[in-house]
């Protein structure tokens, strides 16, 4: 059983387990937010649709020996997971060139990145989570040196997992954020979501974006999309 609420996010709540001081419960909202929480709405049943994606791509992710937090799914909304110190780091691996980097550094639309392209950006809400360099990275939080290449080493080998798990259901991996936490041991595991919410995923066939992006752009119906991709998932087990 959940007991005290412990964080209450844009698209999650966080539980503390009860009887234990080392689990914790996240509960997916059926909340959708883009550009920082400035566009906002609710989509009944999207936290169902969001912990199911997730718990079977984290599930995927231990077969291929990725550490994460994920323990087991629970229930429709919500994930058992080991308790981690979040990092304020977000991890973002991208393929292709799209969204902020093609304006940033104006790269036209759909170049392909080879090597895939590791940006660091600080999990600040209230500086709309700027871009920040290795530098940046250390002093804002509390990684070494070392746990900073660690972390772009993992967000590179859960990339290669994920191009692979996207490919055989048709989609491409376009690009996708990572956050990362520290256990009480001291070792640091992917932790957060990796769902739609979270990666850009366009169709093979007919590049169709298949992810958030429809509900940021106003493109097409969100729920629909996230439909399809838990269908086509659910299709390979």
């Amino acid at each position: 059983m959940k007991a005290e609420l412990l964080y209450e996010g844009k698209a999650k709540q966080v539980y503390q387990m009860e009887g234990t001081m080392d689990q914790l419960i996240l509960s997916y909202k059926n909340a959708a937010t883009a550009f920082n929480g400035k566009k906002k709405a609710t989509f009944a049943g999207k936290g169902r649709l969001n912990n199911e994606i997730s718990s079977l791509i984290f599930s995927y992710l231990k077969t291929k020996e990725i550490e994460t937090h994920f323990i087991e799914k629970l229930n429709e909304t919500e994930q058992l997971v080991q308790k981690t110190e979040i990092i304020p780091l977000e991890v973002v691996v991208r393929n292709l060139a799209t969204g902020s980097i093609t304006n940033r550094l104006g790269i036209e639309e759909k170049t392909s990145f080879n090597p895939s392209v590791v940006e660091l950006f600080y999990k600040n809400d209230q500086l709309d989570d700027p871009l920040i360099n290795d530098e940046h990275a250390l002093f804002l939080s509390n990684v070494t040196e070392s746990e900073l290449q660690e972390i772009k080493i993992k967000a590179r080998k859960i990339n290669d997992a994920l191009i692979e798990l996207f490919k055989s259901i048709n989609l491409t991996l376009v690009d996708f954020k990572l956050e990362f936490g520290r256990l009480a041991c001291g070792s640091i595991v992917l932790a957060d979501e990796i769902s739609p919410d979270t990666c850009r995923l366009w169709d093979l066939d007919t590049q169709e974006k298949m992810d958030k992006d429809v509900f940021r752009q106003g493109t097409g119906d969100l729920l629909t999309v996230y439909n399809v991709i838990l269908q086509r998932l659910e299709g390979i087990r």
